[in-house]
């Protein structure tokens, strides 16, 4: 091995990415805002409510009664929801425009007939919901929340509220008519309860809070779980492991390229005279990338922790591990697209495209735990999931070095494996 020639050739190729200071600037920059895009929208630093994009919905309160005014005030209430009171054929058309989401429609009667139906099982009035075909994530939302706000308001009024108890009475009225069955006599017991309660509670005058009234038996308190009960979520971390991934990939292709260019001019009859192998030439084109792409790596976390608070939650030596196995990675793996390429603009349309789809099925613009299982089962055989994962676990998850390891030790095998195809394909003469 000839070191001194292959420390020449990468410091040589370090010049030369560095007299190109505008595309220095943009494989740094460019990672950066849309890391910094990305992470805002999946809620910021905290990962919290604040900053959160609300899901806007209109509702159409076509029957104005006590049941549905009492849902629309608890939708509009909840923090995940933007509702906007509109008539039918305004709500359909923003729907249709993908203003609004989604849609809920409360037709004339449904507070009656709801309450009436809580007891019968019949006569079930329908409530309307258009929804955006785009947005079905929205719809599966919108649902759960009319179907929680519904079930407690409805039987708020069954039990308690005067339209509920007239249509108690008139239900009583018609049991009396009905024949005598034990079923019957338990259901008749149970209402004539629920009245005798709601006797004494309007004589007594009970204070507030302890009146009887149905509603949802559990309050919900909700805990974001990372490794360190003192380390919130921060999407941005997530963000910039994706958008870092991506880009430090689009740096291994273009080294593959400059590879390519470098075999069309008279620079590669100059380097097959000089006293270097071909594994000599290999390794320092592998080793000028690999630095490249950790000086990469480094100015983009700076910049995300200066400026927006990603932290080394878990372990520093766990970061830097990942860090350089995806570094020596991605320089093997553009050596290996140039070898299999015959020409610049072939290889770099191919390569952008394997490149692409790569990022895409390892969770670097979107979390892998929102991919369907088959696809995060497919993930598992991608470079850029273990890469996304690895860097993850030493950010925001603040894992300990050994779970750190295994992504790191993924990545350095997949490093192998593109090195021995280069090795294997590298045509050192003419």
């Amino acid at each position: 091995m000839n070191t001194p020639a292959i420390v020449a050739l990468a410091r040589n190729d370090l010049r030369l990415f560095f007299t190109d200071r505008r595309a220095v600037i943009v494989g740094v920059m460019v990672p950066i805002m849309l890391a910094a895009f990305f992470g805002y929208l999946f809620g910021g630093a905290g990962g919290g409510e604040r900053g959160a994009g609300k899901v806007p919905i209109a509702v159409v309160d076509e029957d104005q009664s006590g049941v549905s005014r009492a849902i629309t005030r608890d939708l509009a209430a909840d923090a995940m929801l933007d509702v906007a009171m509109l008539t039918r054929a305004a709500a359909t058309e923003q729907v249709k425009k993908g203003k609004r989401q989604a849609a809920a429609v409360f037709p004339p009667g449904f507070g009656e007939q709801s309450v009436s139906a809580l007891f019968s099982g019949k006569d079930k009035p329908t409530v309307q919901l258009l929804v955006d075909p785009s947005q079905a994530m929205a719809a599966r939302l919108v649902q759960g929340m009319l179907a929680q706000y519904a079930m407690r308001d409805i039987s708020r009024e069954a039990f308690a509220g005067s339209s509920g108890r007239k249509l108690m009475d008139d239900y009583l009225a018609k049991l009396q008519t009905q024949g005598d069955t034990p079923a019957r006599r338990e259901l008749q017991n149970l209402l004539e309860s629920v009245q005798r309660l709601n006797r004494l509670q309007d004589n007594d005058g009970a204070a507030p809070g302890t009146r009887f009234e149905l509603g949802i038996p559990y309050e919900l308190a909700s805990a974001s779980l990372t490794a360190r009960a003192d380390t919130p979520y921060n999407s941005f971390a997530h963000s910039f492991a994706g958008m870092t991934v991506q880009f430090i990939l689009f740096a291994g292709i273009d080294a593959g390229i400059v590879l390519l260019l470098l075999r069309q001019g008279g620079i590669w009859q100059r380097i097959r005279a000089a006293p270097v192998g071909r594994t000599d030439f290999v390794l320092a084109r592998v080793l000028a990338t690999a630095l490249i792409s950790a000086i990469q790596i480094t100015a983009i976390y700076c910049v995300a922790a200066a400026c927006f608070g990603v932290r080394i939650s878990g372990t520093l030596p766990g970061f830097v591990l990942v860090a350089a196995a995806f570094c020596v990675l991605n320089a093997a793996f553009g050596l290996m697209l140039a070898t299999l390429g015959r020409s610049p603009a072939t290889t770099r349309g191919f390569a952008v495209m394997v490149m692409l789809l790569l990022v895409m099925a390892g969770g670097a613009w979107v979390p892998s735990f929102l991919f369907p299982q088959w696809l995060q089962q497919i993930s598992l055989a991608t470079p850029t999931r273990w890469a996304v994962d690895g860097l993850d676990a030493a950010t925001w998850r603040g894992l300990p070095f050994g779970d750190v390891l295994l992504p790191a030790v993924v990545l350095l095998l997949f490093a192998l494996l593109c090195f021995g195809v280069a090795l294997w394909r590298f045509r050192w003469e003419e």
